[in-house]
């Protein structure tokens, strides 16, 4: 956790698994709950275990509303029962440092959620300034599915982690998919690229993820003789449907449209959601929307309060140019006053749309 003159920020300890299960590999999540209110330090643990029990790796973490300020740690420690202890060591590398700003070090005890891939750890820093302690949450992805699926038959993929992407490729230019589990259906060995979207940061890693593939698949059913040839239909404008209505007269949350942390930046991953979005929109010519914007209680009341706005108007400017007339989208933002979860969650920075009667 980084203090300074006005504020800190911190470090982190980890430890936690049951019956000796291996904790090497990243973590990724946030520390919270110091005695700043409302600050928060996106972090990464990349952990390492040797055969005698021993942890080592680096911890780094950056200023939730300021990522050019950031700090990585040598940690180091040891099992001890159900709970680790890691002692912070040598700074490896800072940037954004001020003579009146410093980081805070001293030791994390972790506890591990072996079902979630979850540690939770308690930060008790040395005396130093405001530095006290601190509280981190932080996930790992893993496979808990089979690693073998058979081929062409839909099968579910589970992975532990928290707000899990899913790419095709390793340069995440291809979502498929977003959540913990993956119904689909493989033919051959694939290999997935799995992210966190739980507060992440420059440090962030891709995970990758490969099912194998046994057996060949089912042969395809003959297909039917020719049906007859059907009537012809009436003029495409007088039968033309949304099969599944997007938009409601009530709020409707858009999970997938998402934004960089303290800005208005669409992420990449939004697009899926917000072109579907303008499909329905240009299925239904008379239909209105409002476009209604959220932030995180992270940060003052005002700035968030801005934001919000700006990101209603981001998801607008997305619409409009992919061909929606800006007289049927409407915006407003709420600040951080209609928080779905406790926060910090990114999930509160969100925007939702409603049909305008």
């Amino acid at each position: 956790m980084k203090r300074s003159f006005w504020c800190g920020i911190g470090a982190l300890l980890l430890a936690g698994p049951a019956q000796a299960q291996s904790l090497t590999g990243v973590w990724q999540g946030v520390e919270s709950e110091t005695r700043q209110p409302d600050a928060y330090w996106p972090s990464v643990l990349r952990l390492q275990e040797s055969k005698s029990g021993s942890l080592f790796g680096v911890l780094y973490e950056e200023v939730g509303t300021n990522p050019g300020i950031s700090v990585t740690f040598r940690m180091a420690g040891k099992r001890t029962g159900t709970s680790f202890r890691l002692e912070h060591g040598e700074k490896l590398n800072e940037t954004g440092r001020t003579m009146l700003s410093y980081w805070c070090d001293g030791s994390i005890t972790f506890t591990y959620d072996p079902t979630l891939e979850k540690l939770t750890g308690h930060a008790t820093y040395k005396p130093r300034g405001d530095c006290s302690v601190g509280t981190f949450t932080l996930y790992r992805i893993r496979l808990k599915s089979a690693a073998t699926v058979p081929a062409g038959v839909e099968t579910s993929i589970r992975v532990s982690g928290r707000n899990v992407l899913w790419y095709a490729d390793a340069e995440l230019k291809k979502p498929v998919n977003s959540g913990n589990t993956f119904r689909t259906k493989l033919n051959k060995t694939t290999t997935f690229y799995l992210a966190q979207s739980y507060y992440p940061t420059r440090e962030s890693t891709v995970v990758p993820i490969t099912i194998k593939v046994s057996g060949t698949p089912p042969r395809a059913a003959k297909p039917p003789l020719p049906a007859p040839v059907p009537a012809p239909l009436p003029p495409p404008d007088t039968v033309r449907r949304p099969s599944a209505p997007l938009v409601s007269a009530t709020p409707v949350v858009l999970p997938t449209v998402l934004f960089k942390v303290g800005k208005p930046e669409l992420l990449p991953e939004s697009s899926p959601a917000l072109n579907q979005l303008a499909d329905e929109l240009k299925a239904r010519p008379t239909l209105r929307i409002r476009v209604l914007g959220h932030a995180d209680k992270v940060g003052e009341p005002d700035k968030n309060q801005v934001l919000s706005e700006q990101r209603a108007e981001a998801v607008k400017t997305f619409l409009v140019q992919a061909g929606i007339a800006p007289e049927r989208l409407r915006t407003i933002g709420y600040g951080d006053s209609r928080p779905l979860y406790p926060s910090p969650d990114a999930r509160n920075r969100r925007v939702e749309v409603e049909e305008v009667r």
